[in-house]
């Protein structure tokens, strides 16, 4: 009896556990069921749930059996496939990286998928889906790669974030430069980049749907080598695993199943993110899922649930007509954006990404040399700015202008080109001092207004602005642009604060919060103003187009304002960027200081974005550039780092629109392919 009571003690749970997964998983099933019924009753035609059954059965009059067959099942199916396909790829990725923040999203497949495609689009070659989703696997497979190339795999869980959200950033800047470039070759892409299971037929299901069931089977052909990469890569080993090889073979069979998805319905946002986190969370109670036979299809049936979900509610919630033009996409992203922000609030990763800055102590004299340079140089980068354009004018005609004596055709293109000019200047010197503001009270050298997600808020508050007040002036697009920033600031800096605005939770929920704000934005164009895409995405790029001397008063005055406090308070910022301890010593209150500029680099954030739409990466280059010069004394960085940032964002504004005139490509694409290698260096430089 002894020997035999600790076999009958541990039987129970083992069995209990089986069963509760297996109740589990039918409940699930029949979830999804249920969701399913429901999004094949929901449409815009008048096709309710007896009509279906009618046409399920047979027996509808033509019309219904029409939209049933041809819209709503196909619609219902791709859902089904999409969500599943979506949820396996992440829990595959996840369990080969050993990160529980790996997903198509973040390891940058989806936006490899869409810049790929995008290329193929503007040669204006029509390819059929078999052949697009070859162009889509080799574009997702690509990034990827560079990712985990550059992160490590398993190697820590803000690295692998940070150059895939890094890397998606430049990615998405040359697809919307592309887009802007070929608008009639890429008609109807930047809809299809916000995710929508809206089908015309079964074709494209049935060609993707081989896809994913082969990279399923091929998946679960090498789960015992992946759950062996749970125990460690030289255990791994022991067993007889063949580390690498598993590791290939796993990434490109998990980028072929987002291949399958991206082809048939766009990017949908964060369902590989979502489905095997939720799966995670139950695999603490039932071991079954533990194993990545069960966790698979478990994760796929949960990814399906969450976008049949997602079009459910969608539907359930919003007027027939307004759920029909909002992609899947952008609900999903939504979700998943408020989930990574749950779980950066919650991570325990409290390493750092990107080591601080080594610098050498600069002289006195390097400063005024590097000061001088950097001033001439602006000055003639203002010059040329001015002359340079689709007209080419001379230093007399602007002397003329100024004095009131110009004709009416120079006079014309000064006006509209001089606004321009002065956008650029001032909201890089702003973003520059907004990303030294920042990079000091968090001491974090990855901390930026675009990497946090105070742009994007921005963006998001000024479109809403626009999109609900149409006769919105200057001042009311620059405070919805301020409220919009402040309401990302405060969710991004109350949450890091509680841990000492540490590196990885404060890259990460401000990554969530910019996901966020970019799906409302996108969100809001949709519905409001769904054939102007061009414009807004004109906007949102960087452009200064069409700016006026009203556009630019705003941010004068603020960064006017932001000078004068950061040289009067520099002392203050040098204490504050070196610890937590000294300020208190010192007698200085942290809290109130840190507070202090904070609110003041989200309103030149905010200003910035209102004057020149969204330009990122400014914050981050200028203020590291400047310490890498200069050094760390804020008496020198602060103007040297204006400067860096007035030069760069004049510099991309001359050439995105003088060296492919007519055509012209906003300043904050440039800044974005010019920003994103540097941001993927940092990582690099860290790592070794």
């Amino acid at each position: 009896m002894a020997v035999t009571a600790p076999t009958t003690a541990t039987r129970p749970p083992t069995a209990l556990s089986r069963t509760g997964a297996a109740a589990v998983t039918a409940a699930l099933v029949l979830l999804v069921a249920v969701l399913a019924v429901v999004d094949i009753t929901q449409g815009t035609a008048s096709a309710g749930a007896p009509e279906v059954w009618k046409a399920l059965t047979g027996q509808a009059d033509q019309t219904d059996a029409s939209v049933v067959i041809a819209s709503r099942l196909p619609r219902m199916t791709a859902g089904l496939l999409v969500g599943a396909v979506l949820g396996m790829a992440g829990a595959a990725l996840q369990a080969i990286s050993r990160n529980v923040l790996a997903a198509p999203d973040t390891l940058a497949v989806n936006a490899g998928s869409y810049v790929a495609l995008t290329l193929v689009a503007t040669t204006g070659v029509t390819l059929p889906l078999f052949l697009s989703s070859g162009i889509a696997f080799i574009g997702g497979l690509a990034a990827a790669a560079v990712v985990l190339g550059l992160s490590g795999l398993g190697a820590g869980t803000v690295r692998l974030v940070l150059a895939g959200s890094a890397l998606t950033l430049g990615l998405t800047a040359v697809t919307e430069g592309l887009l802007l470039l070929f608008p009639q070759e890429t008609e109807g892409l930047y809809k299809w980049n916000q995710g929508s299971i809206a089908q015309n037929g079964f074709d494209g299901v049935l060609q993707m749907a081989p896809i994913g069931v082969v990279a399923l089977v091929g998946l679960l052909l090498l789960a015992r080598r992946v759950d062996a990469l749970a125990l460690g890569d030289d255990a791994a080993r022991g067993v007889g695993v063949p580390v690498r090889s598993t590791r290939v073979t796993g990434v490109v069979l998990a980028a072929l199943l987002s291949t399958a998805a991206v082809s048939l319905a766009g990017p949908i946002g964060f369902v590989g993110l979502c489905a095997p986190a939720l799966v995670r969370a139950l695999a603490r109670r039932f071991r079954t899922f533990t194993r990545s036979r069960a966790s698979l299809p478990f994760a796929g049936l949960t990814g399906a649930g969450l976008v049949l979900g997602s079009d459910v509610l969608l539907r359930a919630v919003a007027p027939s007509d307004t759920a029909v033009a909002v992609p899947t996409g952008v609900v999903t992203s939504l979700v998943g954006a408020l989930f990574l922000i749950v779980m950066a609030a919650r991570a325990k990763d409290t390493g750092t990404a990107v080591a601080a800055d080594r610098l050498r102590i600069r002289s006195r004299t390097v400063f005024l040399v590097t000061t001088a340079v950097l001033v001439v140089v602006l000055v003639g980068l203002v010059i040329a700015a001015v002359l340079i354009g689709d007209s080419k004018l001379l230093l007399g005609d602007v002397f003329n202008w100024a004095q009131g004596r110009a004709g009416q055709t120079t006079a014309f293109v000064l006006d509209t080109r001089v606004p321009r000019v002065l956008a650029a200047l001032l909201a890089g010197g702003a973003l520059a001092l907004a990303g030294t503001l920042i990079q000091a009270v968090t001491r974090n050298p990855l901390a930026e207004p675009g990497v946090l997600g105070v742009t994007n808020g921005a963006a998001a508050g000024a479109v809403l602005t626009v999109t609900t007040v149409p006769l919105a002036g200057t001042w009311s697009m620059a405070g919805g642009a301020f409220a919009g920033a402040a309401v990302s600031a405060v969710i991004v800096f109350g949450l890091a604060a509680r841990g000492g605005f540490r590196q990885n939770r404060l890259v990460l929920v401000g990554f969530g919060v910019a996901t966020g704000a970019t799906a409302l934005v996108s969100l809001l164009i949709i519905l409001t103003d769904p054939f102007n895409a061009t414009k807004a995405l004109t906007w949102l790029s960087g452009s200064t187009y069409g700016r006026t001397l009203p556009d630019v008063a705003p941010l004068a005055i603020v960064l006017a304002v932001g000078l004068v406090v950061a040289v009067a308070r520099r002392t203050e910022l040098d204490l504050v960027s070196l610890d937590e301890d000294t300020p208190r010593l010192l007698g200085l209150d942290l809290g109130r200081g840190r507070l202090g500029f904070l609110v003041l680099s989200v309103l030149l954030s905010a200003t910035a974005v209102a004057a020149a739409g969204t330009i990122g990466f400014v914050g981050l280059v200028a203020p590291h550039a400047a310490r890498a010069l200069v050094g760390r004394q804020h008496t020198r960085v602060v103007p040297v780092s204006v400067l860096l940032g007035a030069v760069l964002v004049c510099t991309a504004d001359l050439v995105g629109r003088t060296v492919i005139a007519p055509a012209q490509l906003g300043a904050g694409l440039m800044t974005a392919v010019i920003g994103t290698p540097y941001f993927l260096y940092l990582l690099v430089r860290s790592r070794r």
